[in-house]
């Protein structure tokens, strides 16, 4: 079981930045079969840069759910399944920091597809989301935003598993 993940954020990783978005995607390594997406409040401004990027605005999440309204469904989406991700250290060391700030754990096994795109296709002019989506074909609609984002690593990682011939993906 695979649960492919992709967020937005007021920022980097360090510090009291939170997220604005999450988007789950719970596959069995043949297909989707249950997804969440929601914006969310992160109890702070999101910084002007942020906005133009993502086109998440303040307005637009004044009256989101904050994170801790929608753990639960996060932690079910992701429960006894392996953490997928484009550059997963990035959505996974956020998502551990949303749930530490609630004194939940958050332990999962991760799988990058950054990582598995560079060794399942190697040579490609570039591996970020867009560029790799260009390469490969995958239409990626709202760029920048979590549902978006993650709908082209579920087909992105559908391609890897499909085209795994060193067995890289274990499940």
């Amino acid at each position: 079981m695979f649960s492919i993940v992709d967020i937005e954020t007021t920022g980097g990783i360090g510090g009291p930045t939170r997220l604005t978005e999450i988007a789950v995607f719970r596959h069995d390594g043949l297909r989707v079969i249950d997804s969440f997406h929601s914006l969310l409040n992160p109890g702070c401004p999101i910084p002007p840069f942020i906005s133009r990027l993502t086109g998440i605005t303040d307005e637009m999440v004044e009256n989101a759910p904050t994170f801790a309204d929608v753990a639960a469904q996060v932690e079910r989406l992701t429960e006894n399944a392996i953490f997928v991700a484009h550059n997963a250290p990035f959505d996974y060391g956020f998502l551990k920091k949303e749930f530490g700030w609630l004194d939940l754990a958050f332990e999962r096994n991760k799988l990058c597809t950054v990582w598995l795109s560079r060794r399942i296709f190697p040579g490609l002019p570039s591996y970020s989301l867009g560029k790799l989506c260009d390469s490969l074909n995958i239409p990626l609609i709202d760029r920048h935003r979590a549902i978006g984002d993650a709908a082209a690593t579920v087909q992105l990682f559908e391609m890897l598993l499909l085209n795994d011939q060193n067995r890289l993906i274990n499940y």
